[in-house]
């Protein structure tokens, strides 16, 4: 028992340690100081008439960012040019504001200096399901008047609300986005984000997921870990997914 509570503190707080020596090494700016504009991830020429969806995260801010990410969602619909972003952010909230925003920064742009990912992307007919899909979610999320930074719900909780809505999104979201376990209306089961498997959750402080694309994923007080036997990697928290090819 005590060999098994001495690994789990080394995979919990040893990776931990790593990201905040690295959050404290580089520094951080002030968010009114830090850039928001287009990382430049959104390339290329998309046909006017194709359907795009997108999951982006990038690291959060300030001290956050030694442990979570920031997700979010973006949209081109059928015949349309212009892409719709969609965000969940606590500023505002305790004063009356929803806690969902449209296009509040470009569809890839820095959140408060740090460049997103594409974590993942449907185009075409399963983008136009995926976007009809991610509007009831949006219009009915039970969580649009509150934030909660750990452990939801937040930006990570909304984002894996609407991919659980999506049939067979493949799209996963990292261990790194605290809140993404946290299950909308308060659920104690439900299906993987992926689309590919299942996860039981305590409130976003203790649960296992076991699916196809997530793998293995243990979240023990809102710090996830696990394997991913599929790409053969291992995910720590607050480092992410390591390969191990």
């Amino acid at each position: 028992m005590v060999k098994f509570g001495l690994a789990l503190l080394l995979f919990l707080i040893a990776p931990v340690a790593w990201s905040a020596a690295q959050y404290y090494q580089h520094g951080v700016l002030h968010w009114r100081d830090a850039r928001w504009d287009s990382a430049g991830v959104l390339r290329g020429e998309i046909p006017v008439g194709e359907a795009v969806f997108q999951v982006y995260s990038a690291r959060a801010w300030g001290k956050k960012g030694i442990v979570a990410v920031h997700s979010w969602v973006a949209f081109k619909r059928p015949g349309a040019v212009n892409f719709e972003r969609y965000d969940v952010v606590g500023w505002g909230v305790s004063h009356g504001r929803d806690a969902i925003r449209r296009n509040m920064r470009p569809v890839d742009g820095r959140w408060a200096g740090n460049a997103p990912e594409l974590i993942g992307e449907l185009r075409g007919e399963a983008a136009a399901v995926a976007i009809r899909h991610a509007d009831e979610v949006i219009a009915n999320y039970p969580h649009e008047r509150s934030y909660v930074t750990y452990p939801g719900p937040n930006s990570n909780s909304f984002v894996a609300a609407i991919l659980r809505a999506v049939p067979q999104s493949n799209i996963a979201l990292p261990v790194t986005a605290i809140g993404k376990d946290y299950l909308a209306g308060h659920k104690l089961f439900a299906q993987a984000p992926s689309g590919t498997g299942y996860q039981l959750s305590l409130f976003g402080l203790l649960g296992v997921t076991v699916a196809k694309l997530e793998g293995l994923e243990v979240n023990v007080l809102g710090m996830v870990f696990g394997v991913d036997p599929w790409h053969l990697g291992i995910k720590l928290p607050g480092v992410g997914r390591l390969s191990l090819r």
